[in-house]
């Protein structure tokens, strides 16, 4: 039945025994170069990644170059150093606002003693006057 059986394809002449047996095999081969071809492109995939991975790898050795030059570490001491100066700074900003308020209050007391003063020599001018007429009568 099946030995007997015959197909012809473009002159040539194929028994269904080597059909039975060629079949399977076509389709495990078709299966495999499908197969391969996956797993080529999963290769380049793979292949894509790691280049990321390595170009990122650079790009983080540099930054630890970078942070390492720039001294991150010793900024905690140099910013300990700049509270402990902004301290200072406060302080003596407290002691110059002091200062000022007590050469306002110098100032107020200074204007009013300038104003008597004024007075004092006029009325000292105005007694020597009055005791030069006293002096010469008319």
């Amino acid at each position: 039945m099946v030995d007997d059986a015959e197909v012809k394809v473009g002159g040539f002449t194929f028994r269904g025994v080597y059909l039975a047996a060629a079949l399977p095999l076509f389709g495990s081969l078709s299966g495999g170069i499908y197969y391969g071809y996956d797993v080529v492109n999963r290769f380049w995939g793979v292949e894509e990644s790691v280049l990321e991975v390595l170009e990122a790898t650079s790009r983080i050795q540099a930054l630890e170059q970078t942070v390492d030059q720039s001294d991150v570490a010793g900024l905690d001491s140099k910013l300990s150093q700049i509270s402990t100066q902004m301290v200072s700074i406060l302080e003596q900003q407290k002691t110059l606002l002091d200062l000022r308020s007590k050469v306002e209050r110098a100032e107020l007391i200074t204007n009013g003693i300038d104003d008597q003063i004024k007075r004092l020599k006029e009325d000292i001018d105005s007694t020597w006057d009055a005791i030069d007429a006293l002096q010469k009568p008319l």
